[in-house]
């Protein structure tokens, strides 16, 4: 739009609100450094940015970082401009650029959205509302919180006047004046993904584009992730998004990317694109490569306290419940999500291999190195996005094969665009760890949201300090990437996979499934995995004297050696385990129980032979708000009973279940065998 189409009032409005020494200056106003400098100090924060025009032009045609350098580099670039482009030009392109809100850029569509009018057709009152918007297009959004745009409105009027650009009376008209919004009609439909369709779009465009959304899916993940929203406020989670991929096709059925796009808080942030630490969620790609190398589902990883050298120092990683289990095979490690076997398997294949193997998969937001990253990359600590997250599960169930995903209707045009991120079978058997609610158990419970009636691979992720939330599902047909947690960064209430995105997933992968069959997942079997009968414990070859399982293994990795952990009724571990042990008195987690009546050696006297595990005497629970019963509950354990019988009591209550379910108040969990030993703990549950 040329600056002489532009409605006079619209340049005064602008240049009276954003930089009234516009005319006067040369790119940089010292005056307004002078002034902004002078306000910073005595507040002792950024409360002015001097920002000129020109310089706002700067950003916008050359975005910097908003901070001190960024704004030097703005004025640098704005002496650039100012010596190049006359006043009037400089305000043609600013005009055409600034940002206004609900994605409209530049005044001609500004006014149109907001006013259903040209640019050379508003009243003064509705010129000094656009200029109002410059500032915080979201938050002073007329449609989302039209107090707040009538007092920027008021504001702008003031600056107005006070430069001599409209009299009195037209000021005092136009503060009365109604904002006189032009109807939202037709809805703005899937408002996050139109608006990055249109981005993509060339300017030539056709006048309608098809896409692959599916409209009716869409509305009622829309509604999901409002719904997840409403019921997790109250445990600090103000957001969510969600997005669902066809897995043949790779076509986007539906896209979410915040509760509400008009909100004036962040709603038009699109978490569907914005990249954050993933967490846990991305275990399976590293997993599937250390099966490529060599390990098995059946390789037992140590679950130890273990400290390792980097370049920034000693890491010494941690579990999500701060506990170690000693020897855990790698199907349990992965379903069960332990932190401590990944970081040793990373250790192991290479963080560079790792970071090579999530680029394949898609993960373009991981622009670092390797020595950026490190070990932490095992757990999630670089950047990414809930769709490549999406999408390189989605690879996963295809066999280990990535290829884009898309957002038209009709035949694929990137079916050549396929790369190989692992091997068939390694996909398939991760996928079939993912699927396994048996191994999944120990780190999640028996009722988790993640029990569906149809094959479905399940992770979930949650980033350090608790500002996100993720959890993925793919089936044969279809994937399913949700995320919630709170754009600010703002950590939750303990809120976990479970709690948080585990509901959401749930309730999303059952309304996919109405419009998109979910299929059978393909076993490892169907791609040449051969399944041997291991022991438990050792995952070596399995003998008469252990607790058996069938593993897949990948043809050349099947197990040579028989068992010799167990035998005459005693388990005796490898030495690096014996540390471990004799921290549990020579008893026990999970990981041993199914040997039923043996013990482990390395066992050492002064440590209580009976104790109880979970839950410990002091521990503090909160009962998650909007959470099923079933789901709001903590595992009873003890160890050192050996062969003998526990029996629990629960505030003198007998109890036979294996998980307690949350009930507000001070309770009392004993646990006593038959031969006499007994332990207490003593703990307390808010609502």
């Amino acid at each position: 739009m040329s600056y002489d189409a532009i409605d006079p009032d619209i340049i005064n409005a602008f240049v009276a609100v954003e930089d009234a020494r516009f005319w006067d200056h040369s790119g940089v106003d010292l005056r307004a450094i002078g002034r902004a400098t002078k306000q910073n100090l005595r507040a002792m924060r950024v409360v002015s940015g001097a920002s000129t025009i020109t310089m706002q032009l700067a950003r916008l045609m050359q975005p910097a970082q908003r901070d001190w350098g960024g704004k030097f580099t703005q004025a640098f670039w704005a002496l650039r401009i100012e010596r190049h482009l006359g006043k009037q030009q400089i305000l043609e392109q600013y005009l055409n650029r600034v940002q206004l809100g609900q994605a409209t850029i530049g005044v001609g569509a500004a006014s149109a959205l907001y006013f259903d009018a040209q640019a050379n057709e508003l009243s003064i009152g509705q010129a000094a509302t656009l200029a109002g918007l410059a500032h915080a297009p979201s938050r002073d959004n007329p449609h989302a919180a039209p107090a707040k745009s009538r007092a920027r409105r008021a504001y702008a009027l003031r600056r107005m006047a006070k430069l001599g650009y409209a009299s009195k009376e037209d000021i005092a008209r136009s503060r009365d004046e109604p904002l006189r919004l032009a109807a939202r009609t037709p809805p703005f439909l899937a408002p996050h993904f139109t608006t990055r369709v249109l981005s993509w779009l060339p300017d030539d465009r056709a006048p309608s584009v098809r896409t692959s959304l599916d409209a009716e899916l869409q509305a009622v993940v829309e509604r999901e992730v409002g719904h997840t929203v409403d019921v997790l406020k109250a445990r600090g989670v103000e957001d969510a998004a969600a997005v669902v991929l066809d897995n043949q096709s790779g076509e986007v059925l539906a896209w979410v990317g915040s509760p509400d796009f008009w909100s004036a808080r962040d709603g038009q942030t699109d978490m569907v694109v914005s990249a954050r630490q993933p967490g846990s969620a991305l275990k399976p790609f590293l997993y599937a490569l250390a099966l490529d190398r060599g390990i098995t589902a059946a390789t037992v990883l140590p679950d130890v306290p273990k400290s390792y050298a980097t370049a920034t120092g000693a890491y010494a990683p941690r579990n999500y419940d701060r506990r170690f289990r000693g020897p855990v095979r790698a199907r349990e490690a992965l379903a069960s999500s332990y932190n401590v076997p990944a970081v040793e398997l990373a250790a192991r294949v290479g963080t560079g291999s790792l970071l090579h193997t999530l680029q394949l998969a898609g993960f373009e937001s991981l622009q670092r190195g390797a020595d950026h990253y490190g070990l932490g990359l095992a757990l999630g600590n670089g950047d990414v996005t809930l769709v490549e997250l999406a999408n390189g599960y989605r690879a996963l169930a295809n066999g280990g094969s990535w290829r884009p995903w898309s957002w038209r209707l009709g035949p694929r045009t990137g079916v050549g665009n396929a790369q190989r991120v692992v091997s068939p079978v390694a996909s398939a058997i991760v996928i079939d760890m993912l699927s396994d609610a048996s191994a999944r158990i120990p780190g999640f419970g028996t009722s988790t949201p993640f029990d569906f009636p149809f094959p479905v691979a399940v992770k979930t992720g949650t980033s350090r300090h608790f500002t996100d939330n993720w959890a993925v599902a793919t089936t044969r047909g279809f994937t399913v990437a949700v995320w919630a947690g709170n754009f600010s960064g703002r950590p939750m209430q303990g809120v976990s996979g479970i709690t948080g995105a585990g509901p959401l997933l749930h309730r999303v992968v059952m309304e996919t499934a109405k419009r998109v069959s979910p299929g059978a997942l393909v076993t490892p079997a169907e791609v040449g995995a051969v399944g041997v009968p291991v022991c438990r414990l050792s995952g070596m070859r399995a003998t008469a004297e252990c607790a058996q399982l069938t593993e897949w293994f990948a043809p050349g990795t099947v197990p040579t050696a028989t068992d010799d952990w167990e035998r005459d009724g005693r388990v005796v571990l490898p030495d690096e385990y014996a540390e471990w042990a004799q921290q549990f008195g020579g008893s026990a987690t999970h990981a041993l129980s199914a040997v039923g009546p043996a013990r482990v050696e390395h066992a050492r006297t002064d440590v209580p032979r009976f104790r109880i595990l979970s839950p410990q005497d002091g521990d503090k629970y909160a009962v998650p708000t909007g959470v099923e019963g079933r789901y709001a509950t903590i595992s009873l354990r003890a160890v050192g009973a050996g062969e003998v019988a526990v029996r629990w009591t629960v505030d003198g209550t007998p109890y036979d279940g294996e998980r307690w379910p949350l009930v507000p108040g001070t309770h009392v969990f004993k646990a006593v065998t038959a031969r006499g030993d007994s332990a207490e703990a003593r703990i307390a549950v808010e609502r």
